[in-house]
This record gives C-alpha cells, sequence and structure tokens, in this order.
C-alpha cells in the first residue's frame, strides 16, 4: 500500500485514524489506547500523546518538601511527562485507612507545570522483593504467607499463590485508583499507570512455599493452555521452541507440558505472577480504567538462568504467558539498561506490544535512544531512569526540545511507512532504508572515540523530507527499481519563530503544516553538497530532492 502524504503547501488539519473499536474508556474521554494504522496511540482529551518522560529515584516522590525543587530542573529538561512512585506501605500505613496526600501533592504540583504523570504501584513487587510492603502486612506472615526459595524457609517476599495477598493489594490499589478518579477525572494529569514493579523470584527460578508446591504437580491450567493452543503460530520463538519439545502436548503437570529444568520453573512463575497483578489491574480498572502496563527487569545475556534476574516476570520469553494471565495488563514494557537497545525494542514490539520504555539509562545516548524508539517503533514513550540527577545536561534537554517540536508531526505518521528511526550501534558505519520516492542513505561517524549517531526522518511529501538528530550525515538516492541520479533541491534549517530566523525566512515560515517552526538559514552551499551532515548536537533541518538523468 503506498503511503499518504500530508501536502506541505495546504494549512494543517490533524486527522486521527478511527480506532479500531471504541471502548468505555474512549467514550468517557479518558486517557486510552487507540489503533492508527500499524501503531498504538496514547489517546489524552481526544489527541495522541507521546511521552517525552523521565522517571523519578524510587524515594523522590515519598516528600513533597524534596521534591519541590526538583520540579523546575524537570521542565527545563523539557519533559512533558513525570513517571512517580505511589509505595502501598505510605498509601495505606494502617490496614483500611488511607492516605492520598502524596498523591494529591505530587497531581497538583504536575498540573501547575503542564506535566502529566505515570504512577508506579509499589507493592507486592519492587525489584523481585517486598520492600514496599506496609509494616502491618510484613510483620504478619502467617496471614500474609511468603515466598519461599527453599521448603519451609520464609523470604521478605510475597507469595503470588495466597488469595489474602492479592486481595489486599488489589483492594489498596483500588481505592487508590478510585481517588485518581476522583480528583482526575475530568483533568487528565495521570495518564497510564505502572503495577508493581520488576516482579519475580529471586535468588531461585520459582516459589516452594507449600502451596506452590501443591500447584506445582497439578496439570498446567486450562485458561493458559487454551491461549497457547489458539495462538499456537504467533507464539514467541522462545516458548514456542520449549513447548515444542513435548510436542506441543496440550495437558498434564507444567513439567510434563514444559520439560524439566527451570523453564517449567519460569513459566509456573510467570503464570502465577502475572495472574496476582493482571488481579491487581483489573480492581484498579474498575474504579478508573486508564492504560496500565507492566515492566520487566530483562534477561541480562543469553543462557542468564532464571531466579539470576526476577523469575515470572514480564521478560520477551514469558510474554505470551503474561498474556494469557493477565488481559487488564495492556502492554508489557522493558527496562532497558543493556547496551543492544535496538534488539530489546524489537522484542517488545512483537505480537502487536506497544512499546514504552519506563526505564532507560540516562547515558549520552539517551536522546538518541528515544528519537529511535518514537520514530522506528512509535514508541508511547520514553523514560530515563533517575531523572531528578540528571542536571538539565544536553544528553537529554535538547533532544526532547527537538522531538517536542515534532512531536504533532510524530503524531501524524506514527503507524504508516513515512516515519523511520535509524541508531548507530557499537562501530556500525551506516544504514540504508527506503522511504518516499527516494532511498535514504545515512552514514556515521567512523573515527575512534567518537559518539554515538542516530535520529528520525520523516517523509512529509515523496520528495520532502524533515530530518532530526545528531551525529550522521545523510543522502536520498534513487530507489533501486527506479535508477537515477538525485541531488538536493534545497536544504533549510527549520527554528523557532524569532531565533535566528529573518525577514526572508518569515516569508517562509510554516513550510510543514502542525510544526511550530520557521526556516531559517538555505543551506544549499558548502553545507549541504552531496551529504548533509546533522552535526553534534540535535537539530531539525527540511530537506527537498529531486531526480535527474
Amino acid at each position: 500500500m503506498k503511503p499518504r502524504y500530508l501536502s506541505v503547501s495546504l494549512p494543517f488539519v490533524l486527522t486521527l485514524l478511527l480506532p479500531l473499536r471504541s471502548s468505555s474508556a474512549a467514550e468517557a474521554g479518558i486517557p486510552h489506547l487507540r489503533r492508527s494504522g500499524s501503531a498504538t496511540q496514547l489517546i489524552v482529551d481526544g489527541h495522541p500523546w507521546i511521552m517525552l518522560a523521565g522517571e523519578l529515584h524510587n524515594s523522590s516522590s515519598s516528600s513533597l518538601a524534596y521534591l519541590q525543587p526538583i520540579w523546575p530542573s524537570l521542565t527545563a529538561l523539557n519533559l512533558n511527562t513525570v513517571i512517580a512512585s505511589l509505595s502501598w506501605e505510605l498509601v495505606e500505613p494502617e490496614e483500611g485507612k488511607f492516605d492520598f496526600s502524596l498523591a494529591d501533592g505530587i497531581i497538583e504540583a504536575a498540573r501547575q507545570r503542564h506535566l502529566k504523570l505515570v504512577f508506579i504501584w509499589f507493592a507486592t513487587w519492587k525489584n523481585g522483593d517486598g520492600a514496599y510492603v506496609p509494616a502491618w502486612v510484613k510483620t504478619n506472615w502467617a496471614h500474609f504467607p511468603r515466598c519461599q526459595h527453599h521448603p519451609g524457609i520464609n523470604t521478605t517476599q510475597l507469595t503470588a499463590l495466597s488469595e489474602d495477598n492479592v486481595k489486599a493489594d488489589a483492594r489498596a490499589f483500588a481505592e487508590v485508583m478510585r481517588h485518581i478518579k476522583q480528583i482526575d477525572g475530568r483533568q487528565h494529569t495521570v495518564i497510564m499507570m505502572q503495577v508493581e514493579n520488576e516482579s519475580g523470584v529471586m535468588p531461585t527460578s520459582r516459589d516452594h512455599c507449600p502451596m506452590a508446591e501443591a500447584a506445582f504437580v497439578k496439570p498446567v491450567p486450562s485458561e493458559l493452555m487454551s491461549y497457547l493452543v489458539a495462538h499456537k503460530e504467533e507464539l514467541i520463538p522462545d516458548l514456542k521452541e520449549v513447548w515444542a519439545r513435548t510436542n506441543f502436548r496440550e495437558s498434564g503437570t507444567w513439567t510434563e507440558v514444559f520439560g524439566e529444568g527451570p523453564t517449567a520453573d519460569e513459566v509456573f512463575q510467570a503464570w502465577q505472577v502475572g495472574r496476582y497483578i493482571g488481579r491487581v489491574a483489573a480492581a484498579g480498572k474498575t474504579e478508573y480504567p486508564i492504560p496500565m502496563y507492566a515492566n520487566a527487569w530483562l534477561v541480562q545475556h543469553k543462557g542468564q538462568a532464571p531466579g539470576q534476574y526476577p523469575s515470572g516476570g514480564p521478560v520477551a520469553r514469558m510474554m505470551d504467558v503474561w498474556r494469557a494471565a493477565a488481559p487488564s495488563i495492556d502492554l508489557l514494557a522493558p527496562d532497558i539498561y543493556l547496551d543492544d537497545f535496538k534488539a530489546v525494542c524489537a522484542e517488545y514490539t512483537r505480537n502487536d506490544n506497544p512499546l514504552f520504555i519506563p526505564e532507560a539509562s540516562r547515558d549520552e545516548s539517551a536522546g538518541l535512544k528515544a528519537m529511535y524508539a518514537l520514530g522506528h517503533h512509535q514508541a508511547l514513550g520514553f523514560s530515563p531512569f533517575g531523572i531528578d540527577s540528571l542536571s538539565e545536561t544536553n544528553v537529554l534537554r535538547d533532544y526532547y526540545k527537538v522531538l517536542g517540536r515534532l512531536l504533532p508531526l510524530i503524531a501524524q505518521h506514527q503507524g504508516k511507512e513515512t516515519l523511520r528511526g535509524f541508531l548507530q550501534y557499537q562501530d556500525e558505519k551506516r544504514t540504508e532504508f527506503g522511504l518516499g520516492d527516494f532511498r535514504a542513505d545515512i552514514e556515521y561517524p567512523s573515527e575512534e572515540g567518537h559518539r554515538p549517531g542516530g535520529g528520525l526522518v520523516i517523509a512529509v511529501a515523496p520528495d520532502t523530507f524533515v530530518m532530526a538528530g545528531a551525529n550522521y550525515n545523510i543522502r536520498f538516492a534513487s530507489l533501486r527499481d527506479k535508477p537515477g541520479n538525485t541531488a538536493w533541491l534545497a536544504i533549510d534549517e527549520m527554528v523557532p519563530p524569532g531565533a535566528g530566523s529573518s525577514l526572508s525566512s518569515a516569508k517562509r515560515s510554516g513550510p510543514v503544516p502542525g510544526v511550530d517552526l520557521v526556516l531559517g538559514r538555505r543551506l544549499n552551499g558548502d553545507e549541504a553538497w552531496y551529504r548533509v551532515n546533522l552535526g553534534p548536537r540535535p537539530r531539525i533541518l527540511l530537506g527537498k530532492v529531486y531526480r535527474f538523468q
């Protein structure tokens, strides 16, 4: 299907594709997810909201006074969304008695700065443990049973197999969502919820408490088997390979269906943890059904055994188990601290899982990673962890400024073949891809010690391209089935109104509908001979290409 383009000479009209199906959330006007072409978008107040986010350190949001001087630095970083935690122990310090003062204060502070919020529910799990469980739960291990790494030896983790545990967590979360609806149901400051954090069991591959031991020798639940059978052809390859070793057996115990050893343990634990978190999310959605996700502490390297990372969490190879176990969870999100950022993104976009990156390294490539995720995978958003430690540096600030200018255009092109992101990995020298009526040919710096390159390109017409990013150069060549010579017809900087624009550029203002930028310098001289270099700092260029014989 040939891509459709907006004419760059017509007035801008933002049109959104109709959702594949309506939902009660959409009808109520609250934040919800909607399909747009091949992408899924977060819709807030009727428009796509792409999160240029940052996650606070775990303890920062436990004190409004501590947060007060941090807010200005967050806006200086050009964030539009902040991810902050709400802990069960502070929300329900005594059983049945709730305190929402922290949530109220954070919401009010975000509103004052025109920021959106994603709250993390720190409860049964935080990094595979139960550090944020209330004291009245921690000290009553008889009523709130524990996970056991070895039979008979309790740990600080709650077991996922206890009905009392899940009911207590779900009841508290439902109260949180009821309160958020009461104070924010019209203003929509809170746009998503993360349910628990990096769930799973460590350092063993599964729970060995009495309830877990009894469940492990029983048949695999019919709900899971029915899901696997119905989705057999599109299962994640890792899980499908495991199941194939038993000739796709459709009934039996966990070891009969998934084999002996840690793999069966991990599938079992993923089902138990997924069911638990799914019930917590469902209880919250009954009160206020905004989008909810679960995040994953990733497998760190090939061959790493379950339990060396939290076993049972929503790692890529367990995504199908989680889909079956927790249908109330809208997406599974990776916390990416691994070198191969692109590989993880690819894993978490399989089978139409919308990509959202709630945690990432705040290293020198953070801004480029945001551009890649939004451009190549139509991500809902990107968020470095510990944003309150970033100190307003160029690592993110200037990239978010560029992306902020382009968000309306990115939202228009998500789900179409007119938007592409790219990111240099290790010593990669170049990348190519078709876009519009031409082929983008991108080169990265190759000198020793260079900074990584990357960015995104949007075809606003078959021969006209918005280019953003840093540390790469680009030209547009003929497609292989349409040979011929190509050259730049014009290259222009795109700058904010009044920022380096002149009288002549003002006459050429508004070159791309929906983008609050004007044309700056015309770069048809030495700066744009054959290839255009975007340089070391992120910027936006508009290029038009022509073909000749």
